[in-house]
């Protein structure tokens, strides 16, 4: 009984997700400000839009890939790419960034907001400066970004497209400081669209919730100690750009992390078993 109630649940779900009215010609043209465009879900979202159309400015830490992707970029068909490499760690990077953008393409009409600073799953990892360097990455940088863009977004009634995680929604173990930041994006941009509401600011912001992310830095930060498997990136960035184009509340990639969050609190115990599968606790707690 209990899983046809579930196998149920999920295809609502599954159906609403998808029934989401989505029309690729509304890219074409957009100004888009995409942060961790280097690799993974990144790279990929960089590519979508390129042959959607969008006119771009690319940002992440590593100059020679950022180049490479945004030559691809113009190979499908970008009409405009332009990047700005940077350090997101540096308080002084996030201000420079959406003022590059501005410049090189006159307003923005997305910010998405992609960027990730990892680090190595285990006990280490959740020292007061680990911390500290992930909260400005992964959450204050963020906020800057945001601030600085707000009012070009508000100008067009664009989309903030934030891309956090599972471990924003749902803590687990031997993630520390990750998901606290994670929980903080989650509660900071919850909040601004209420004001952003009441103000009657027509900006809309999107939540994404994905899994591991499909990337070399992200597998080997926790290779051993988790046993899930990495979201693809086309189709996990395909999801991002939906729902940032129909200006969803929330996308939940892969579907099934939807349903995860509306039963943590109910199943607490069922949880915590499922996270313990997921988990070599061994080799994490040895980290």
């Amino acid at each position: 009984m209990k899983v046809l109630l579930l196998t149920g649940l999920g295809a609502l779900f599954f159906a609403y997700y998808w029934d989401d009215n989505f029309d690729p010609a509304s890219l074409q043209g957009a100004r888009v400000l995409l942060t961790g465009a280097n690799a993974g879900v990144g790279e990929e979202l960089a590519y979508h839009y390129a042959r959607l159309g969008s006119h771009l400015v690319l940002t992440a830490h590593t100059e020679a890939l950022l180049q490479k992707v945004v030559g691809n970029c113009r190979k499908l068909g970008a009409p405009k790419v332009f990047y700005i490499a940077a350090d997101m760690a540096s308080p002084e990077a996030p201000e420079s960034v959406v003022q590059f953008a501005l410049d090189k393409l006159g307003g923005l009409d997305y910010l998405v907001l992609n960027h990730i600073g990892g680090a190595p799953a285990g006990t280490r990892a959740r020292s007061p400066q680990a911390t500290r360097w992930l909260m400005q990455v992964n959450f204050v940088s963020y906020v800057q970004l945001t601030s600085r863009a707000l009012p070009s977004l508000t100008d067009s009634k664009g989309s903030l497209v934030v891309v956090s995680s599972l471990l924003g929604r749902v803590p687990t173990s031997f993630s520390t400081p990750y998901s606290a930041a994670k929980f903080a994006l989650d509660g900071f941009f919850g909040s601004l669209r209420r004001e952003l509401d009441v103000q009657d600011v027509n900006v809309a912001i999107t939540m994404c919730v994905l899994g591991l992310r499909d990337r070399a830095s992200a597998a080997e930060a926790v290779r051993g100690v988790t046993r899930v498997k990495a979201a693809p990136g086309p189709k996990a960035a395909l999801a991002v750009i939906r729902g940032g184009a129909t200006r969803a509340a929330g996308v939940f990639y892969p579907w099934r992390f939807r349903l995860l969050c509306l039963l943590r609190r109910w199943l607490p115990r069922p949880r915590a078993w499922f996270i313990r599968q997921e988990l070599n606790v061994t080799a994490a707690a040895a980290a």
